[in-house]
């Protein structure tokens, strides 16, 4: 049986562990039910689910290689048929592998815009179709408020050559908001959230990572929950599209050489 249409669902990409699972757990805390997407991590899906459920009606996780387009374009379906309806699409998940202009080629491209770029336009095509088909079922011509949620990066606005084939991947990503907000009008809105450096990473070492994460202007970088919040601001406010909110302490007004993890 469907949920009741008060109950909104969202999808969350790569939402198994790290950023992604802090955001599934924020909406889940204000209501939501999740989608809890994942492509290798199964265990840290279930988790994640049995986290949400705890704070929310419902929370189901789904598998899916976000560089396989059949794959991506039966993700939406699959939630659907769970939960009944969908109402938002977090595109967090990415492909974050380093290369630099002296080693690109097309093979890295390729797997960077397929899952960055290429699944999370496909996904916000999928939900503009339900939302429209939603709203002709119930012979309504008033607009949902349905959103998008794409994860970029702070470097966008504060470019380096490192992460090459990534950073291009974003870039498109960030030019799709404004293609998507105007495309999916009036029914999705598309939001990009940008994240400064936020959770660590096996190229930094503790005490490296608490340094950078000071090295802005406010003294800070973005936490989780600082991101997870500005995701959650971005789904519920009903006039905010084709457009970046910038959760990174401000630092895409200094500039680094290097990215964060090299530096």
């Amino acid at each position: 049986m469907s949920p009741p249409s008060s109950v909104r669902t969202v999808l969350v990409t790569g939402s198994a562990k790290r950023l992604g699972r802090e955001i599934a757990l924020a909406l889940a805390q204000a209501g939501w039910q999740v989608a809890v997407h994942y492509r290798h991590s199964r265990e840290d899906a279930i988790k994640t689910v049995a986290d949400c459920e705890a704070l929310t009606r419902g929370a189901a996780e789904f598998d899916a290689d976000l560089g396989d387009e059949a794959a991506v374009r039966s993700l939406l379906p699959r939630v659907i048929a769970r939960f009944g309806h969908l109402d938002a699409v977090v595109n967090n998940a990415s492909v974050f592998e380093h290369d630099t202009a002296a080693n690109f080629g097309f093979a890295a491209m390729d797997r960077h815009l397929h899952s960055n770029t290429g699944a999370a336009i496909i996904l916000a095509q999928a939900l503009h179709a339900h939302v429209a088909a939603r709203a002709s079922e119930s012979g309504s011509a008033a607009p949902a408020n349905a959103a998008v949620v794409n994860l970029l990066d702070q470097k966008l606005w504060n470019p380096n050559p490192d992460f090459f084939s990534y950073t291009l991947s974003k870039a498109a990503l960030e030019a799709a908001n404004t293609l998507l907000a105007q495309a999916l009008a009036p029914l999705v809105r598309v939001v990009g959230v940008a994240p400064g450096l936020t959770l660590s990473s096996p190229f930094l070492t503790a005490e490296k990572f608490e340094a950078l994460h000071r090295l802005s202007p406010l003294g800070r970088s973005s936490t989780p929950a600082d991101v997870a919040a500005a995701v959650k601001f971005a789904l519920e406010n009903p006039s905010i599209t084709g457009t970046t909110l910038l959760v990174d302490g401000g630092q895409h007004l200094m500039k680094f050489e290097r990215d964060f993890s090299l530096m």
